[in-house]
């Protein structure tokens, strides 16, 4: 069982993204913000993280520059669930440090398998 901390704006996706991850028998911890994540990543460790792209106060890869320059969280796999579909919104979020990106709606067998590869 993995610690996987759920970061999305948007409360419906929180709550469905973070049912899924529950019910694939992980540990769930939720933030409504990057900022709001930063803060929980350095109290409270998860193994892995899953996060949306784009949220109001700092996108989701603006997050993910920040963890990959930590020497304490530059190893914590990021997968993004994001709305953004694009072939250079894929290719410029794997260069900002993210493992997997997973396009909404994100299917639980998809996120399940996602978390399964990176967890270990």
């Amino acid at each position: 069982m993995s610690k996987v901390l759920v970061i999305d704006d948007l409360p419906t996706e929180l709550q469905l993204l973070s049912n899924y991850v529950s019910q694939g028998g992980h540990q769930v911890m939720t933030a409504v913000s990057a900022a709001d994540a930063l803060e929980k990543i350095g109290t409270q460790k998860p193994d892995v993280i899953v996060t949306d792209l784009v949220m109001p106060d700092m996108s989701g890869l603006d997050m993910c520059r920040k963890l990959k320059k930590d020497d304490t969280t530059a190893n914590i796999p990021i997968i993004a669930c994001t709305t953004k579909d694009g072939k250079m919104d894929r290719n410029w979020a794997i260069k900002q440090g993210v493992n997997i990106y997973l396009t909404k709606p994100c299917e639980k067998a998809d996120l399940l398998e996602a978390i399964k590869s990176v967890a270990g």
